[in-house]
């Protein structure tokens, strides 16, 4: 889910490149959601995005081509892990087909990676399935680990393997300080509740 397919390229286009920024209803909304779902294992409610972009819209970066159309995008979160460190997380990662191999998704990851670094991240985990050759080449090129094997970990059955980059000495076992959240204009349980109803295999905590 974490990343591409292979496919023919084309030549490569002018990009500029985004985040999602701070608006909840961004007009990139349905346009990140349809190019995700095609890549996806299995399929998410807007509910799913609405948890991640509404909480962490500067951690998701968009690729835009000259038409302002969107061609790739990543969405991340970072909060503390069960009183641990600081744990960044990429949910999604995807690009249109044919813009693949032109290096966008390694940028969009590269970019991703160097704003939670920015925000005091410990480690960044994903998972992706285990078939996925291309995606799991971007992230190890990047020095992203596999740390674990999971077996049906998605809806389809499908196995995936946990990737890690661990950015600090002495990471997983670094005890750190939650954040200081502003109070959230919305209803964040309501929403985290929905989101984990829909997001299937996709482990959010």
């Amino acid at each position: 889910m974490s990343g591409p397919s292979t496919h023919v390229a084309t030549p490569a286009p002018k990009l500029r490149y985004v985040p999602y920024g701070t608006v909840k209803e961004s007009p990139y909304l349905p346009a990140i959601r349809h190019l995700i779902s095609k890549d996806l294992s299995e399929p998410y409610s807007i509910y799913v995005y609405r948890y991640f972009l509404y909480q962490w819209g500067e951690l998701c970066f968009m690729a835009l081509d000259e038409q302002d159309d969107l061609v790739g995008v990543i969405v991340c979160k970072l909060e503390p892990h069960r009183g641990g460190p600081m744990r960044g997380y990429i949910a999604m990662l995807a690009t249109r087909a044919e813009f693949r191999g032109q290096g966008i998704a390694t940028k969009l990851v590269r970019m991703a990676v160097t704003r939670m670094i920015e925000m005091d991240a410990d480690e960044i985990i994903l998972e992706t399935e285990t078939s996925n050759t291309p995606s799991l080449r971007i992230y190890e090129n990047l020095g992203f680990l596999r740390t674990k094997r999971l077996h049906r970990y998605y809806l389809n059955g499908n196995p995936a393997f946990r990737l890690a980059l661990y950015l600090k000495p002495g990471v997983p076992g670094t005890q750190t300080l939650p954040p200081e959240y502003e109070p959230a204009p919305y209803d964040r349980e309501g929403l985290e509740t929905r989101a984990a109803a829909q997001l299937g295999g996709m482990r959010i905590a």
